[in-house]
């Protein structure tokens, strides 16, 4: 018998109505599967009746449960079962060398690490996975909503993020204190052979994004020009703000994904002119 780790996040999806749903709503195309912690294999079997997966999995001893379950799977080459940190391999790249989706019920504590991996690794088209609801809502969010932050920018960057329905803590072994959801992530045709870092010229420049946005989000309830004049300054803020009529008095989650780059890419360019200015003399 396998004990759910807490170290680990486990609970254990049981509910065969969910398991069906989150089959349904699978991109269906030859694209290859990835599911990250599979746990007791439940949606591993219901998805390896719809093609090959390779699933990541940190607990060694559900390894060895699934090793034994999915024995002629594995013989087949139907199922690669890869024992390691998850985390570790975004690190040093992709998760598979060829274009895959991503569908899995993730541990919660590192659902949101692995989602914004996931964005920036080039071979993930679509992520399908279920997570907490609190941290859903925020990578679906529209402008104008408590819940729009950094999360659904960098999503809704580079694809459509929704929220495909919710499940309820009967639904695991053990029960969770929290709802969940099932997020579903599309890349656009246009970013499918990249990542966010298709938006932007270079690494750097995509990092220089997240800070930005980090900047932008520090302190939610004060306007984004209270927040991001930590990083820039003032006057040139406030300048840019004019010209693109914005009122200073707007906080960072009213301000729209196309209004943000905007603005990251005005900061920018005025930041290296003044750069390029004080080179010159």
């Amino acid at each position: 018998m396998v004990i759910a780790k807490k170290k680990f996040g486990q609970n254990f999806l049981k509910d065969g109505t969910v398991l069906t749903k989150i089959i349904q709503a699978m991109p269906h195309n030859e694209r290859k599967l990835i599911e990250i912690g599979p746990g007791l294999g439940d949606l591993t079997q219901e998805l390896l009746r719809v093609k090959p997966v390779v699933a990541y999995e940190v607990d060694e001893d559900l390894c060895v449960y699934l090793r034994k379950k999915f024995s002629k799977e594995i013989d087949e080459g139907k199922l690669t079962l890869v024992h390691t940190d998850v985390l570790e391999v975004f690190t040093k790249g992709s998760l598979l060398n060829e274009p895959y989706d991503l569908v899995a019920n993730l541990p919660y504590y590192i659902a949101t690490t692995i989602i914004l991996d996931a964005l920036d690794d080039p071979y993930c088209h679509t992520i399908e996975v279920m997570i907490q609801k609190e941290v859903a809502e925020k990578f679906a969010a529209i402008p104008k909503t408590k819940e729009f932050t950094s999360l659904a920018i960098l999503a809704q960057s580079i694809g459509v993020a929704k929220i495909l329905f919710d499940v309820g803590p009967e639904c695991f072994d053990p029960q969770p204190k929290v709802v969940s959801s099932v997020l579903k992530i599309d890349k656009q045709k246009m970013f499918v052979k990249g990542s966010m870092e298709g938006l932007f010229e270079s690494k750097e420049q995509l990092q220089a994004f997240k800070k930005y946005l980090r900047n932008s989000f520090q302190n939610p309830r004060k306007t984004w020009l209270k927040n991001i004049t930590s990083e820039f300054n003032k006057e040139t803020v406030c300048g840019i703000m004019q010209n693109l009529e914005l009122p200073i008095t707007i906080r960072p989650h009213e301000l729209s994904v196309l209004s943000h780059h905007l603005l990251f890419k005005t900061l920018r360019s005025n930041d290296a002119r003044k750069q390029h200015t004080r080179d010159e003399h």
